[in-house]
């Protein structure tokens, strides 16, 4: 007979089903194997089976079975039935098979290919008796405890489960675990709930059973009130669950959640883990130091944890929501690794939240990565692309966290991930985007000085980027070079690319195209650099003589061109700077520099200058009095009639390219390569060039200027350009001497400061009379005047009544009021209608003498060095303290002027908008060329944000002393003229200067203050630093002060300053600098109400210029839009707020004179109504989207406070929409129309779910509402039939959209009736057209009949009681609720 498979040998035992359940013990069983005769009891038992097809055989052979389980079945309960001794029959055998199974071989063999079926009540008196046995590694209670899964019918049930229960307390673990996970097999349902509650105590008792007990629980058909009952004790067990068993406990928690409380058991979970910081509780720390591969272990348990919540929000939708909203790194990347876009996208966005919240930062991400990298490389395709997408991000703060995934990455992973993140980041450099070409090229930098070995293999890769940099700035290029060269020749793996080098600066080199020949010298520069700050002795015997030779190269490469020798110098000078060269290095760049300047640009200064000059020549600007050291000057007019006339040269002759060149265009740029390499040998020492810092130059008299009109195109043109080179030398001079310390030398050093502000007020008188002039280029590295557009063609501009002129002679100016305008404020354009409100007061300018602003020629000035501000630390000098005594007798202080700190202050502020204030990263447009804005910050880009916050700080003192100094001086004018700005006293230009630097200094500190540096935990000290600045300028102690003690003396320090303001846009300067530092506490909200008091006390301040006149204009209209939504944006009740200004301000200035402001509201006047009203606009705009959305289950006081606030909203509303009834020019439309569209979404997204739940508790109420409101949707719909008869299109724009959500209006109303068992309230009607008047439209009247879809719905509700309610033409407007729309 042939054996059938397991299962069909198994089932066999079917037919002897309740032998184990009747058994005696073993003891028992042999003493009646010995008082009753074997053969007799065993007979009727094998007889019967043999009958049913079952052969038993001896020994250890297997029994066989002939016929199916069921045929088995069957012919043994015939035979049984059949047999006349039936039912006593039925016990023999039950005692016949006891017989049989006595013998343990017997039983054994029994159990291995049988599966025992009963048909009466079970019993186990076998599996106690075998609890311990195991025979050949065969455990016969496991064997047993199988069987029990087969039966087909238990007679009584919660017999067995008690038994059941009762052998887990007294067996072994091993059987415990095998009875537990057998149990959902065994019960049945009516079972479950009882064993369920014996499980869980046992759960408590005995941690070693977790994992069986919670398979069997997940097994086991529970109540839900159970289920929540045993996953709260499974949660309390979690902290001493081992780690090995951790998996199966988070698996049973996940998936026992329902959708009510999926996110209070994920919150939970998410404590006990302690997901968000990577790091699990110690007793699991504990239970893995006690084994052997406890590293191993611990990573494969943590990665079964992350696939169990994988495969839980991969199928549970509510777990994928519920992580979504209580989000940690690990989960983050689980979602994101599932397949669903939903998940990815949300992964990411949330993501998003976290890192520009502050939630997820980098020292998370660094535990992460340590700690699992193991678990953390399963997931890395998902960490490549989230950092990707964070890298990509136009968002400054998502940048610098991307930036740390890649290198951790790097960092943690093998090197096919090595591969994959270095592919990615050169992705970045080739895509042109500033953002992530900065963050890409920093992170591979900083990885080959981190790993260098590593990135030595990915070489090649780096190089493709070569092919791409035309799309690279200067700065992206020097460090691309500095990135390939530090592979190319620190590293022996990389020097297989160093031909490829050489032969790419070669040819870069040889180009006649600027733009190349500029990527040629950077890259050469960079080179020279790695080769010569190698360190290895074998390399640095070599590496000397192709320094030599490369240098060599772009010498002569550079010679026939000056803009080329120009950067030349300028790179060098920036390498020496910036690189720790080799001293033999060093000494071969600067062996020659010194003797070359003075053979170029130094010259003997005898009785008179010789030579054919556009002007006279004259030495100028001479410091020094003694005759013995005046025996020098710069050549600078010579060299530039020079220059012009080899320009002319070379137009005729080409063939002069080979020979030198000395251009004065070098003059600044080869002076700066000098003092540096002078600073690098002398250890900062200028002694040996002091000279240059005030011996004079060859120039012409000045006054020149006076008469730049009569002067001939190219003797303006010579003389802008002398001006220009004059200027940028004396902007070096101060850059190299800034720093000496003693007394003369900063003596100078101011006088060169004044020489520069003097000069500029010539420049722009003799730029205004040359226009068309394009200045000489100053800073090299960019494409010199590409992209920028001096604003010089204009030959005459106009200065407003009241404003100051700036004489002739030596009077002094501030050299850029303008500029430090267009850099103070956020350049917003104000729309084309505004300006139509200014007519009148540019019928009162008036035509002065010509000038421009230098703000567009920034681009044509030498950098000021960031260590030129150190000359802020000198006191501020009045104007009533300039003489001429000056220079002689002032020798003991040094005193800057304002015309100089308003120079200083300037740049500093551009310099910190440019390094510390994050601009969003922005794709060039398609077939649009891009403005570089480093231009001028070459030198600036060379430091870290950080660096240049740190020496802000430490500035700080020295900038509160001149805001002091800027108080004190108003508040003295303020006192000699009575407390009035435009008294006799005041002096106007004196006046704008110290207005100016007033600004500037709020601006800077602002500035300073808004960096976002400053929320990074490192940088907490040294925001504590900048507070206690302030803090200590009230007291002393800041030192030990708290941060939040410190923000809040910092904050009582400023607002001192608010009684001294002298123009609107100093006050807003002043508001916004008190909410940034009120915003570095924990508590904001603290200082709300003093922000929002003070901006309204600015609000309530009739603002007058120093000439007497009103402020008014464009940038008067632009800081008062800020300010106005700053005292909204902190005020505690906006609403009220709102109301009082359109309610109380306007029909006060209805009520004025044309020129006359509202007495509450002096800054409302007629021309700025427009600022008022959209400002108002937006906020309440803004206010009403904040209010909470209803819900069913609100009560009945929160319904009703919700319902009253949006009462007030409603007001205030159709308040602001009627003023255009009185105002109804094309700006005031086109806000309204614009934010009325936006305030009835927001009104139809959350105020009617409000009126939908509480219209039966608060009829009226709701009645009310929809009727005011039904006033304004009128209006606005008079707007659009308004828009359409002008066919103005810059309103019509709006109007389709505004017309779809007055129809949704209509029909959301419907609804909620209907809702309400009220849609008998409910019509329609034709609303005509209007126009702003309320007049109808005559076109709409005459195709009224023809064209029906031109009609309006009107919606009209009974205020009473609608089934009484009259026909809809018998009402009047005043008792109906219509809502007009488009049917």
């Amino acid at each position: 007979m042939m054996r059938k498979k397991r299962r069909s040998s198994v089932d066999k035992g079917a037919g002897a089903p309740a032998a184990p359940k009747v058994k005696k013990s073993r003891s028992a069983g042999r003493q009646s194997k010995e008082a009753a005769p074997e053969e007799t009891n065993q007979c009727v038992f094998v007889d019967f089976v043999r009958v049913a097809g079952v052969i038993l055989r001896p020994g250890g052979m297997p029994n066989e079975i002939g016929v199916d389980q069921v045929v088995f079945q069957r012919r043994i309960q015939q035979q049984l039935q059949k047999s006349p001794r039936y039912p006593g029959i039925i016990q023999e055998f039950i005692t016949a098979l006891e017989s049989y199974m006595e013998n343990t071989d017997r039983f054994r063999n029994c159990l291995l290919p049988c599966v025992p079926q009963s048909t009466t009540n079970p019993q186990s008196p076998k599996l106690p008796e075998y609890m311990l046995d195991s025979d050949g590694g065969v455990s016969i209670p496991r064997i047993i405890i199988n069987q029990l899964k087969w039966l087909d019918r238990v007679v009584d049930a919660k017999d067995l489960a008690s038994k059941l229960m009762e052998l887990v307390s007294v067996a072994p673990v091993e059987v415990q675990r095998d009875i537990i996970t057998s149990l959902p097999e065994i019960l049945e349902d009516s079972q479950h709930n009882d064993t369920a509650r014996e499980l869980n105590s046992l759960l408590q008792e005995k941690t070693q059973l977790t994992v069986p007990i919670l398979d069997a629980l997940s097994s086991l058909n529970l109540a839900s009130s159970l289920l929540t009952e045993v996953r709260g004790a499974v949660m309390a067990t979690l902290a001493a669950v081992q780690l090995e068993d951790l998996p199966v406990v988070v698996k049973f928690i996940l998936h026992s959640v329902s959708a009510s409380d999926a996110y209070e058991v994920v919150c939970n979970l998410r404590k006990k883990l302690e997901l968000e910081q990577c790091v699990l509780p110690p007793v699991l720390q504990a239970s893995q130091s006690r084994m052997n591969t406890a590293a191993g272990s611990s990573q494969d348990s943590i990665s079964l944890i992350l696939d169990c919540i994988k495969s839980a929000v991969r199928f549970q939708k509510t777990i994928s929501e519920a992580w979504l909203k209580v989000m940690d790194l690990l989960v983050l990347l689980i979602l994101h690794s599932t397949n669903a876009n939903q998940s990815r996208r949300g992964a990411e966005r949330v993501l998003k939240v976290k890192v520009r919240n502050g939630l997820i930062q980098e020292a998370l991400l660094q535990r992460t990565f340590r700690d699992y990298a193991q678990v953390m490389r399963g997931y890395f395709p998902s960490t490549l692309a989230l950092a990707q997408s964070l890298v990509r991000s136009p968002d400054p703060c998502m940048v610098p966290f991307g930036g740390h995934m890649y290198r951790h990455a790097f960092t943690a992973f093998d090197s096919y991930c090595h591969q994959e993140v270095v592919g990615s980041l050169v992705t970045h450099v080739c895509s042109g985007v500033g953002g992530e070409v900065d963050v890409a090229l920093e992170l591979l930098c900083g990885l080959v000085n981190e790993k260098p070995s590593e990135m030595a293999m990915y070489a090649v890769f780096v190089k493709g980027i070569l092919d791409y940099m035309d799309n690279l700035t200067p700065q992206q290029i020097r460090r691309l070079f500095h990135l390939l060269s530090r592979l190319a020749f620190g590293q022996k793996q990389g020097s297989h690319i160093q031909d490829d080098m050489h032969i790419v600066i070669r040819k870069q080199l040889s180009s006649t195209v600027p733009k190349y020949k500029r990527i040629g010298i950077i890259g050469a520069v960079m080179i020279v650099g790695s080769m010569g700050s190698v360190t290895d002795l074998h390399l640095c015997l070599f590496f000397p003589l192709q320094v030599t030779a490369l240098l060599e190269l772009v010498k002569s490469s550079s010679e026939s061109s000056p803009e080329a020798a120009a950067l030349y110098y300028d790179e060098l000078a920036n390498l020496i700077l910036s690189s720790a060269l080799d001293p033999q290095v060093q000494d071969m760049i600067g062996k020659s520099v010194l003797q070359d300047f003075e053979d170029d640009f130094v010259v003997d200064l005898g009785p008179e200058i010789s030579g054919s000059f556009p002007f006279p020549a004259r030495a100028m600007y001479k410091l020094y009095e003694d005759e013995d050291q005046g025996g020098i000057a710069i050549n600078l007019m010579p060299l530039l009639a020079k220059d012009i006339q080899n320009k002319g040269e070379q137009q005729n002759q080409v063939n002069k390219a080979h020979n030198r060149r000395v251009s004065s265009l070098c003059l600044s740029p080869f002076f700066r390569l000098l003092r540096l390499c002078v600073e690098k040998r002398h250890q900062g020492d200028l002694e040996e060039i002091d000279g240059l810092l005030g011996c004079p130059l060859i120039l012409t008299n000045m006054d020149v200027v006076e008469k730049v009109e009569s002067l001939s195109k190219a003797e303006r043109e010579f003389l802008c350009t002398l001006l220009f080179h004059t200027i940028n030398w004396f902007r070096e001079v101060v850059n190299a001497f800034c720093t000496q310390k003693d007394t003369d030398m900063k003596m100078r050093v101011l006088t060169r400061l004044q020489n520069i502000t003097y000069l500029q007020t010539l420049l722009e008188r003799a730029l205004a009379g040359t226009p068309g002039y394009v200045p000489p280029i100053a800073n090299f590295d960019g494409d010199g005047t590409d992209g920028i557009v001096p604003n010089s063609t204009v030959p005459v501009i106009k200065i407003k009544k009241g404003e100051s002129t700036y004489g002739t002679g030596k009077k002094r100016k501030a050299p850029g009021k303008n500029s430090s305008e267009s850099s103070s404020q956020a350049e917003e354009a104000t729309e084309a209608d505004e300006t139509q409100q200014e007519q009148p007061e540019k019928e009162k300018e008036k035509e002065i003498r010509p000038g421009v602003s230098l703000a567009s020629y920034r681009p044509f000035f030498r950098e000021l060095d960031m260590e030129v501000l150190s000359v802020l630390q000198c006191g501020l000098l009045s104007r009533s303290l300039l003489d001429s005594e000056l220079h002689t007798k002032v020798r003991e202080e040094v005193l800057l002027g304002p015309a100089e700190l308003v120079l200083l202050l300037e740049d500093m502020l551009r310099k910190l908008e440019f390094s510390l204030t994050a601009a969003p990263a922005k794709r060039a447009p398609f077939l649009k060329g891009r403005t570089d804005k480093s231009v001028g910050f070459s030198h600036l880009q060379q430091r870290s944000s950080k660096d240049i916050a740190s020496y802000c700080v430490q500035l700080m003192p020295a900038l509160c002393s001149h805001l002091e100094n800027c108080h004190n001086h108003f508040q003295i004018m303020l006192s000699e003229n009575n407390g009035v700005v435009d008294g006799p006293a005041t002096d106007v230009e004196e006046h704008q200067l110290m207005s100016s630097a007033y600004q500037l200094l709020l601006q800077v500190l602002n500035t300073t203050f808004s960096w976002s540096g400053f929320s990074q935990p490192g940088q907490k000290s040294l925001l504590k630093k900048a507070l206690g600045v302030f803090a200590g300028r009230l007291k002393e102690g800041g030192a030990e002060l708290t941060l939040e003690q410190l923000v809040k003396h910092s904050f009582e320090y400023l607002l001192n300053f608010r009684s001294t303001v002298p123009n609107l846009s100093i006050a807003l300067c002043l508001s916004q600098l008190l909410s940034t530092v009120s915003e570095k506490g924990a508590n904001p909200a603290a200082y709300r109400e003093q922000t929002a008091s003070l901006a309204r006390r600015f609000l309530n301040q009739d603002w007058v210029t120093a000439s007497g006149e009103k402020e008014r204009g464009t940038k008067f209209n632009e800081a008062l839009h800020t300010l106005l939504s700053i005292y909204l944006d902190h005020v505690d009740d906006i609403l009220k707020a709102v109301e009082e200004i359109a309610a109380e301000g306007i029909p006060e200035l209805l009520n004025a004179s044309k020129d006359e402001s509202s007495a509450s509201w002096p800054t409302l006047s007629r021309q700025t109504f427009l600022v008022f009203y959209k400002v108002l606009m937006a906020e309440l705009e803004k206010a009403v989207r904040k209010i909470p959305p209803s819900k069913m289950s609100d009560n009945t006081e929160a319904q009703s406070e919700k319902l009253l606030t949006w009462n007030l909203a409603v007001r205030d509303f159709h308040i602001l929409v009627n003023l255009v009834k009185v105002f109804d020019s094309r700006p005031v439309l086109n806000v309204c129309l614009k934010y009325g569209r936006l305030f009835l979404e927001s009104f139809l997204k959350l105020g009617m779910p409000l009126l939908d739940y509480s219209f039966k508790r608060h009829k009226e109420d709701v009645q009310s509402l929809l009727k005011t409101f039904q006033l304004s949707t009128r209006q606005l719909h008079h707007m659009c039939g308004h828009s359409k008869m002008h066919q103005d299109t810059s309103l019509t724009n709006h109007v389709p959209a505004l017309k779809k959500s007055l129809e949704l209006f209509v029909y959301r109303v419907k609804a909620m009736l209907t809702l309400n068992n009220c849609q008998e309230a409910f019509w329609l009607g034709n609303l005509k057209n209007r126009n702003l008047k309320g007049e109808e439209i005559l076109s709409q009247r005459s195709q009224e009949d023809d064209d029906d879809e031109e009609e309006e719905e009107e919606e009209e509700e009974q205020q009473q009681q609608p089934e009484r309610s009259p026909p809809p033409q018998e009402q009047s407007e005043d008792e109906v609720i219509a809502i007009s729309s488009k049917r």
